[in-house]
């Protein structure tokens, strides 16, 4: 049975490894200190939980499991599938709460998640352009240049769209609703209807090759919703990007104008090509995106901080047997950890519109999981012959490892460079001598 003083104890690990996020959330605030210097440290930390991980988690776990009568496959297989199953319990919580604003705490999961957000609002303008053939037969890879171009306007039941004649000074595409071509040659709104055309149809293309008269009248049927590009934006594109001034170029010709079904990517092809191509994030983008993201996500700030927390206290509750039996390793790796992780994550919800007092109210939750984890971990799990035990200390070991991979690589590169290769290998080697030096004690 545990005695309520293992128990005290232990919390007050569990204090002391979480304490760090505190010293990193006031850095983040008010220390202007090096990215680089805060992205090496992350990586250091990285490389110790990495080395914690293998060698007192995952190795000692197996080792408990033969002595149980467990042979080297069956224990693998054992504590491997626990390591997966965490990983994938993390993997998914961490993304279902990133959806919901707990992305806001980390510059590369941010970004990340700001661009899945672009893609999937620009998704189904992107798809109404895939229908327009003259657009087709442009680089996808330049959706992102024209984008910004397209206009919307709207057209109540009987409104001329241009009239005959009038100088062709844009393309449309019906987004919504339906229009019909009038031929006439005076430019009058009269006679029959030649064509009606419905969403994904384009019209007016000859006025971004040539800027030629209109050679008919179009008026809406019903309420339509149009997408624009205007002549002059869709020149200072080509002015810009020579790849697309050679395909209009080519387009230019009456023998491309005739044959613009043909040759080109089928639409969902182009859609996906331009979609996939969308991977740049202005800072008008990402401000707008922070702000709307942030607003209201502060339980899932929380969470996700829990969610990166709970794990690695969990453990070391676990493994707890007395100070003496303390990993070192994995509560460096969470100390160190803690700091750049805080301080980037004060950064950017400065950035959001937080207040230091309500930052430093969301990662102060940390600590309070930070004891109550370890408490958990001591008084439920501890048991070094229950398998039950062995496969949750694997379970929170998956998680911490997906922590690893998901959180602290990708900022600490982010940040440093490839110079975060250096601290990385320094924390796993310098974690392997305290592991080993307690173990040939």
């Amino acid at each position: 049975m545990n005695s309520m003083g293992e128990v005290l104890v232990v919390s007050l690990v569990g204090l002391v490894t979480t304490s760090s996020v505190l010293i990193g959330a006031a850095i983040g605030l008010y220390v202007p200190l090096s990215k680089r210097v805060l992205a090496c440290i992350l990586a250091f930390a990285a490389g110790a939980l990495i080395s914690a991980l293998a060698i007192e988690l995952a190795f000692h776990g197996a080792q408990e499991l033969h002595h149980l009568g467990f042979t080297a496959h069956s224990a693998w297989a054992f504590v491997g599938g626990g390591f997966a199953i965490g990983a994938i319990i993390y993997y998914s919580a961490s993304l279902f709460l990133e959806r919901r604003g707990a992305a806001v705490r980390y510059p590369t999961r941010f970004r990340e998640y700001a661009l899945e957000r672009k893609q999937e609002q620009v998704k189904e303008q992107i798809e109404l352009l895939a229908k327009c053939d003259f657009l087709r037969h442009l680089p996808a890879e330049a959706i992102e240049e024209l984008l910004p171009s397209v206009r919307t306007c709207q057209l109540q039941a009987g409104e001329t769209v241009f009239r005959a004649g009038d100088p062709g000074d844009a393309l449309y595409i019906v987004a919504r609703g339906k229009v019909e071509v009038v031929a006439d040659a005076s430019g009058q709104v009269a006679g029959n209807a030649l064509a009606e055309l419905g969403p994904g149809h384009a019209f007016g293309e000859m006025a971004l090759l040539s800027g030629g008269p209109r050679t008919a009248t179009i008026r809406a049927v019903v309420e339509t919703e149009l997408m624009e590009i205007r002549k002059e934006n869709f020149e200072q594109l080509i002015v810009a990007d020579p790849q697309m001034a050679r395909a209009v170029q080519r387009l230019s010709h009456e023998r491309a104008i005739s044959n613009l079904s043909a040759g080109a990517y089928h639409p969902s092809t182009w859609a996906k090509v331009a979609s996939n191509s969308l991977d740049h994030l202005s800072r008008a983008e990402a401000n707008k995106l922070l702000t709307e993201t942030s607003h209201g996500a502060g339980m899932a700030i929380v969470f996700g901080n829990l969610l990166d927390t709970i794990p690695g206290c969990l453990v070391i509750g676990a493994n707890f047997k007395g100070l003496a039996s303390v990993s070192l390793t994995l509560m460096l790796g969470m100390f160190l950890g803690g700091i750049p992780e805080a301080a980037a994550s004060a950064a950017m919800l400065t950035r959001a519109g937080y207040r230091p007092k309500i930052i430093f109210g969301l990662w102060a939750t940390v600590l309070v999981a930070g004891v109550v984890a370890a408490t958990v971990g001591k008084v439920f799990i501890s048991s070094p012959e229950s398998l039950a035990a062995i496969f949750c200390e694997a379970l929170a070991g998956g998680a911490v490892l997906a922590l690893v991979a998901h959180a602290m690589i990708p900022e600490s590169i982010h940040d440093g460079g490839s110079l975060v290769v250096l601290p990385t290998v320094a924390g796993f080697i310098f974690a392997l001598y305290l592991a080993l030096a307690e173990t040939f004690i």
